[in-house]
């Protein structure tokens, strides 16, 4: 489990509490509660699975997030009111094993449809080190688990591997290839457009791949530094190496051997950036950066969208990462 420990106020989650289920897009409303709608009420349980919610579902779908815009999604524990509104809601979309108390919440929820992301894509192993400069050949190239060739072994404690997927965008589409199957079953009457914006989203998902496939085509460097070990399914998608400072929870202090280590990694392959993330401190990466020269910029792990945040959706983000991996790697 990618735990983040930080200390937030009992003010601070009692307005949490009290906001119950953020709303989202033009199909969300600020009133309207789950199950109350009149449409398919699809509870999701972070921004990228509510993305996919609302792509896919149009007009036809009502979807209320259980992380609020902001939050970080891996220290949410859900409300007695979440949990109610929840048990009220024709499907629930989440991807198991990255927020532990929507998982408890879910399974012993009665809700009719549960679609776990988790299951609609091949999960893979990565620990501080991911990619090796390898490239996935197809959709399932990589199924095998990696062991670190540096020895630092894997401290990615999630149950199936790492559930970053929505960053790679091939398996991102997979993900919407069963989200779309599952809302046809569970609202045929609807299931021709729901057929519809799911190879639309799946088209736009495959552009966004080929721009990432040709924009790092020529680069100086296959290493990039970031605080959040979050994009190891990108790195092997696009033969990059992610070297990531404190591993899975980017809140922890690294080691004087590690912080040495990334510092000769950095002289020997060419590394002019440490990232950092919008929704966590930028301290650490601050630190290694000044340390050795670099300078930091931000890679997103699209994990919410925010007032911060390099785009207002999903494939603007991601392009967004696409230009800031560019300059960082060297492209031409």
């Amino acid at each position: 489990m990618n735990v983040r420990r930080r200390h937030i106020s009992a003010v601070a989650l009692t307005a949490v509490a009290a906001l119950g289920f953020g709303t989202l897009t033009a199909c969300s409303s600020d009133s309207a509660a789950a199950g109350d709608t009149g449409t398919f009420d699809v509870v999701a349980s972070f921004y990228p699975m509510a993305f996919l919610a609302e792509r896919i579902g149009g007009d036809h779908v009502h979807v209320t997030s259980l992380t609020q815009p902001g939050q970080e999604p891996h220290d949410l524990e859900i409300s007695a009111k979440q949990t109610a509104q929840l048990e009220e809601s024709d499907a629930a979309l989440y991807l198991k094993g990255l927020q532990p108390s929507v998982d408890d919440a879910i399974g012993q929820s009665p809700i009719a449809t549960k679609i776990d992301a988790a299951e609609l894509t091949a999960l893979e192993e990565h620990g501080t080190e991911a990619g090796h400069g390898e490239e996935h050949g197809d959709e399932h190239a990589h199924e095998d688990e990696h062991a670190d060739e540096d020895g630092h072994g894997h401290d990615h404690d999630h149950e199936g591997g790492d559930p970053h997927i929505w960053l790679d965008p091939v398996k991102y589409a997979e993900v919407a290839e069963g989200v779309g199957k599952a809302f046809q079953k569970a609202d045929p009457d609807h299931a021709a457009d729901y057929r519809k914006n799911t190879a639309t989203l799946v088209k736009d998902l495959k552009a966004l791949d080929q721009k990432f496939r040709t924009g790092l085509a020529n680069r100086k460097t296959d290493v990039f530094v970031t605080t959040h070990a979050a994009f190891g399914y990108l790195a092997e998608r696009y033969g990059l190496t992610e070297e990531a400072i404190s591993g899975l929870d980017p809140d922890t202090e690294p080691s004087g051997a590690r912080v040495k280590e990334l510092q000769q990694i950095a002289k020997e392959d060419g590394v002019t950036t440490v990232f950092y993330e919008t929704l966590v401190s930028d301290r650490t990466a601050k630190t290694l950066a000044g340390d050795t020269g670099l300078r930091t910029d931000v890679l997103d792990p699209v994990e919410g969208i925010t007032d911060h945040s390099r785009g207002e959706d999903y494939f603007q983000v991601m392009e967004a990462n696409l230009t800031a991996l560019r300059t960082a790697l060297g492209a031409r």
